[in-house]
C-alpha cells in the first residue's frame, strides 16, 4: 500500500491519501477527541498515536491534526503505519451499524428557496476546494439575512479560515444571494 500526504494550508494538519476509499459517497466523520464512542476502528487507531488531536474521514482522503507541540517528522511514521495496519486488518472504517455524519450542504425536503439556493453554492462551488484542503464546510442554518457553516478537518482551526469564509464564501453567497449579508463559523457539534 502507497499513502500519499499532502500539506493542507492549516500547519498543524496534514491530509494523508491511502489510494483506497476511505468514506466514499457515505459521507464524512469528524472526531476530535478520543474517546471511548469512537465508532471508527480508523480513527481509534490513528488517535492511540500520542500528539494526535483530530481524524478527519473524507470520501478519499484522511486529515490528522496533531498537537503544537509536536512535529511531523516524528508523527508521520506512527500514522502512516496506523493506516497501513487499519487497512490491512480488513476491519471497515466505521463500526457495524453506524452512520456516517451526513456532513452535507445538500438541499433538502423543506428548505425554502434561499436555503437550497445557499446550499447548492456551497456544494458546487465551495465543498470541493475545500475538500483538496482536506477539510469540509458544512451548512448549519441561514438567520437574519447570515450564513452560518461549521468547518471540519483541516479548515478547522486554520489560520486563513477567516479569510476563507469572509473574502471567499462571503463574497461569493452575497454576490449569487443578494439576501445574504454576512458568513459566520459555528463549532463543530461532534
Amino acid at each position: 500500500m502507497f499513502i500519499q500526504t499532502e500539506p493542507t494550508p492549516n500547519p498543524a494538519t496534514l491530509k494523508f491519501l491511502p489510494g483506497e476509499e476511505v468514506m466514499g459517497r457515505q459521507g464524512t466523520a469528524n472526531f476530535t477527541s478520543n474517546d471511548e464512542h469512537i465508532k471508527s476502528p480508523l480513527a481509534r487507531k490513528l488517535f492511540e498515536v500520542d500528539g494526535i488531536t483530530g481524524v478527519f474521514l473524507g470520501g478519499d482522503f484522511i486529515t490528522i491534526t496533531k498537537e503544537d507541540s509536536r512535529e511531523w517528522q516524528t508523527l508521520k511514521p506512527q500514522i502512516l503505519g496506523g493506516i497501513m495496519e487499519h487497512y490491512t486488518s480488513g476491519q471497515p472504517v466505521l463500526d457495524q451499524g453506524s452512520d456516517a455524519t451526513k456532513a452535507t450542504s445538500s438541499a433538502a425536503e423543506g428548505d425554502d428557496e434561499l436555503v437550497t439556493q445557499i446550499k447548492e453554492l456551497l456544494d458546487t462551488r465551495v465543498r470541493p476546494a475545500v475538500a483538496q484542503d482536506g477539510g469540509d464546510i458544512v451548512f448549519h442554518k441561514f438567520e437574519d439575512g447570515v450564513v452560518y457553516l461549521e468547518m471540519h478537518g483541516a479548515c478547522s482551526g486554520c489560520p486563513s479560515s477567516t479569510a476563507t469564509l469572509k473574502m471567499g464564501i462571503e463574497n461569493m453567497l452575497r454576490y449569487y444571494v443578494p439576501e445574504v449579508q454576512a458568513v459566520e463559523p459555528v463549532m463543530a457539534e461532534y
